[in-house]
């Protein structure tokens, strides 16, 4: 089964290595991830992820989320759950 695009990174806080993910479907903690923004692609695992700084198990289409990465993105980078 193909991968799911599920949102958008709208923001990148470098320092804190946060993206800001505008939900286009459904994610949830513990959901494996692929970012890719052209070359520049990784998978992850959600271990944390907040609306308004409180912490949430999941989000639905329309929320803006952040999330933990293991790694750099760029806004505009979209973001997939990857099929097991």
């Amino acid at each position: 089964m193909a991968d799911q695009e599920v949102g958008k990174v709208i923001h990148y806080f470098g320092k804190a290595m946060v993206a800001v993910v505008r939900l286009s479907g459904k994610l949830a903690v513990g959901d494996v991830i692929k970012v890719v923004k052209g070359e520049n692609e990784f998978a992850m695992k959600i271990t944390s992820m907040q609306v308004d700084h409180d912490p949430v198990e999941k989000g639905k289409k329309g929320d803006e989320v952040a999330i933990k990465v293991d790694e750099a993105t760029k806004e505009g980078a979209l973001v997939f759950r990857a099929e097991e």
